[in-house]
């Protein structure tokens, strides 16, 4: 039968069956790590256990680096990565910039909140109204939130219809009350999950998929894990992920130009002029040094 796996402990998968019943199954080791959000066939067997027969293909995987640098998928099939901010604790542009990367590597779609905004005095707001104003400009949707006020909630919403949306951030901006005021049955589900596997507690290092009222879309909530993707893309993969780099990057004098330090590099002359942002620009070089720190290259 056809199933979505919805939570992943270890050795026990959660698996929703097309009538929304949850099945507490075991995987396959010649089917590899199962992950929030894959499409499987399974069959049942005794005292209401199940077994998973085989693995969809999977459109897209988010992952991150184990503890022995290899690859760990985190959640598979997403459409959109919805990157969750805060004030408190503090605005952090790098990070932003970095999920952004993987979210166009990727193929996704990109959406910045910025939550907590009660917390924010009229200073506060006006300064991180800026830094995400020079998101907007190169494109990237940007909402304002506050599960305390439930401002930029009804915005936010009809964003998540008729996709698979992961929400990321680091820890503490807030992404778990934000899941709880949008979708008003998260608590119930995490029951529902917690008895289908026998886990008593909600555990952070867990993905776990909700559907939206009237399965009008659903939601993965992943762990707050800084390093999604980036260890594992290419020097001009990443020049890619940087979309406003793209019409200047053509005008480069070398093709194979990365935009750290090469002779007639348009996108550093579009930085020195002001075309694009130096903060942008330097957040770039950041990341670029990391991935060859991360690869064993001089940096």
């Amino acid at each position: 039968m056809p199933g979505l796996v919805v939570a992943n402990f270890g050795t026990e998968l959660v698996v929703e069956d097309g009538a929304g019943k949850l099945h507490r199954c075991a995987g396959r080791r010649k089917l590899g790590v199962l992950v929030c959000g894959d499409r499987v066939e399974w069959r049942a067997e005794e005292r209401g256990h199940c077994t998973i027969a085989s693995r969809m293909p999977r459109n897209t995987e988010l992952a991150r680096p184990d503890r022995t640098g290899q690859k760990k998928v985190i959640a598979s099939n997403i459409d959109q990565m919805l990157i969750i901010t805060s004030g408190q604790p503090g605005f952090n542009a790098g990070l932003v910039d970095r999920y952004l990367v993987v979210a166009e590597t990727l193929g996704i779609i990109p959406i910045i909140v910025l939550n907590k905004i009660d917390l924010l005095d009229k200073a506060g707001r006006t300064t991180l109204e800026a830094q995400l104003d020079e998101y907007g400009q190169i494109g990237y949707t940007t909402v304002l939130t506050s599960t305390l006020t439930d401002h930029g909630l009804d915005l936010l919403l009809p964003i998540l219809y008729h996709r698979t949306s992961v929400f990321v951030g680091q820890s503490g901006v807030g992404k778990s009350s934000l899941i709880n005021a949008i979708l008003p049955d998260a608590k119930a589900r995490v029951g529902e999950i917690s008895e289908a596997t026998g886990k008593g507690t909600h555990t952070t290092t867990t993905a776990w998929l909700y559907h939206l009222q009237d399965n009008k879309g659903d939601v993965i909530d992943s762990p707050g894990i800084r390093e999604f993707g980036l260890w594992e893309i290419t020097s001009h993969q990443l020049a890619q992920g940087f979309r406003e780099f793209r019409d200047y990057a053509a005008q480069c004098r070398f093709r194979d130009c990365i935009h750290t330090g090469e002779p007639g590099c348009a996108v550093a002359a579009a930085a020195r002029d002001g075309a694009i942002s130096q903060r942008r620009f330097d957040s770039y070089h950041r990341i670029m040094t990391t991935l060859a720190e991360s690869n064993g290259q001089p940096a």
